[in-house]
């Protein structure tokens, strides 16, 4: 079922009850299910229908999941962007990608005003169309086709950004069975139900953070979005929330709010549910004292869940995933591979990354684990792939160093993330210099504003005199990753 018809069935069941509080303020499943139906509306107006891909970028969390879920209704497939990408940036992806629609603004939420009544027809009332309704089919009309006309389980009913990227953009995109019918496996392990009030602080664009506050609604819970993590306001977003999401390195001040707003054990916060990287034993443990439940998963964008840990005894599948972990003979850990109905599609119009499938159903993105056999723990040692996990945005490092090997004085550059207190990791550049001594710091900065977004810029610059490389002539990311973290000599700070 799509998501939106779930929400219209809240709205029938129990209308009062608070379907979102975002920063603009709180609605009712009500009012948010009228102006889905009228947003709905627009979109038909405009053409977008079954089967079209409609992009959406919008700042205010509350208008984003309107326009989606609007999407959802006509049968569209929505593209979530990020709002905050620069003009140049938008204009480059959405000509990557087959976009047949754009919602940059939102969309309009009110019943347009009574239009003259023509001669002969009811009084208040246009000939063929209900006082106050948008031009065409009536909104009621389109509420209702495309739920209960033509939806299919195999519909396209998701699309996202799997991460920051310069010219090959990666959007992922998954069917509504992929996307929907996980739900209530979530809500069992995690114990989320209509009841609940969610907490998402973070940016909707996010695979994470997007599908949490979608599950809040199919569940006919409360969502909380304030669009971005709410740093001087976190705690008055807990007050009242009974299930967080976050990634790892968030938890912490998550448990430090609730530590600072009194006894701890008598809040309304019961579970965080964490997805990423590992959570460390610590931080469970100050979790539990505060009262709150942890299950942490493993997955991927393209992969959706693989791995859930729910009591700290180590990742286990998620239900209906199958798991390999594929080693190279002679090698200590290999790839993982998952099979699952969670799988997306792919990327949309071909598009070139980690995502890697068999001929057999199995899917991987290039995540390394220790050696795993069916019944045990899923023990993972790091990405594939290299992506740098930072401040709830994944940076793939291929895509930042293609921009700065065109900075003049660069030879070549290896990027990689140095852990960071607050957000998990930053984007860190170690150069090869061509020359004598590497460039400014400032020409380099000046390079990434160029070419980069905010998230993939470097935080942290370092030369070296020749980067280690593998057999094959690659630069060796993990072996210069690891001299960075010893405190190698031979790798020069530049400021």
């Amino acid at each position: 079922m799509p998501v939106a018809a779930q929400v219209m069935r809240h709205a029938s069941e129990r209308p009062r009850r608070l379907a979102v509080r975002g920063p603009e303020g709180d609605l009712s499943y009500a009012e948010f299910a009228r102006r889905i139906g009228l947003a709905a509306g627009r979109l038909s107006g405009r053409g977008v229908g079954r089967g079209a891909l409609a992009a959406i970028s919008l700042a205010d969390p509350v208008a984003l999941l309107t326009a989606v879920l609007a999407a959802d209704l006509v049968g569209a497939t929505p593209l979530v962007c990020d709002h905050t990408w620069e003009p140049e940036r938008r204009e480059r992806v959405m000509d990557a990608v087959p976009v047949d629609a754009r919602v940059e603004t939102p969309l309009p939420v009110t019943e347009d005003p009574p239009v003259e009544t023509p001669a002969g027809s009811p009084p208040g009332q246009p000939a063929g169309e209900p006082v106050g309704r948008p031009a065409g089919p009536s909104t009621r009309r389109r509420e209702e086709t495309p739920a209960r006309a033509g939806a299919s389980p195999t519909d396209r009913a998701w699309s996202c950004f799997s991460s920051g990227s310069t010219g090959r953009p990666r959007a992922v995109v998954r069917t509504r069975a992929s996307w929907t019918e996980s739900f209530p496996h979530l809500s069992e392990l995690a114990g989320i139900g209509p009841d609940d009030v969610v907490l998402v602080p973070g940016p909707l664009s996010s695979s994470l953070y997007g599908f949490a506050a979608v599950h809040a609604l199919a569940t006919g819970a409360t969502a909380v979005v304030p669009g971005r993590w709410p740093s001087a306001s976190l705690a008055a977003h807990l007050e009242g929330s009974t299930v967080v999401h976050v990634v790892p390195h968030r938890l912490p001040a998550v448990l430090e709010a609730l530590r600072e707003t009194g006894d701890p054990s008598r809040t309304a916060l019961r579970t965080a549910v964490v997805g990423g990287a590992a959570l460390g034993a610590d931080t469970r443990a100050l979790a539990a004292d505060a009262g709150v439940n942890v299950l942490a998963y493993y997955g991927a964008t393209e992969l959706s869940f693989v791995a859930v840990d729910s009591d700290g005894s180590g990742l286990r599948p998620f239900p209906g995933v199958e798991i390999e972990v594929r080693v190279a003979r002679g090698q200590p850990f290999g790839e993982v591979w998952a099979r699952s109905p969670w799988l997306a599609e792919g990327y949309l119009a071909g598009a070139a990354g980690p995502l890697r499938v068999d001929g057999e159903g199995w899917m991987t993105v290039g995540d390394v684990a220790e050696p795993y056999r069916p019944g045990e723990v899923l023990r993972l040692r790091g990405r594939g792939d290299g992506a740098i996990q930072t401040g709830g945005a994944t940076v793939v490092p291929e895509d930042v160093e293609e921009v700065l090997r065109k900075a003049p004085g660069v030879g070549d550059v290896v990027v990689v993330g140095s852990p960071h207190p607050e957000l998990g990791a930053v984007v860190t550049a170690i150069l090869e210099a061509d020359g004598a001594s590497p460039p400014s710091r400032a020409a380099l900065e000046e390079a990434s504003r160029g070419g980069l977004d905010a998230a993939q810029r470097p935080r942290r610059w370092y030369s070296v005199q020749s980067l280690p490389r593998t057999g094959a002539g690659k630069p060796a990311r993990g072996l210069l990753a690891a001299r960075l973290a010893g405190g190698d000599p031979d790798i020069r700070r530049l400021t």
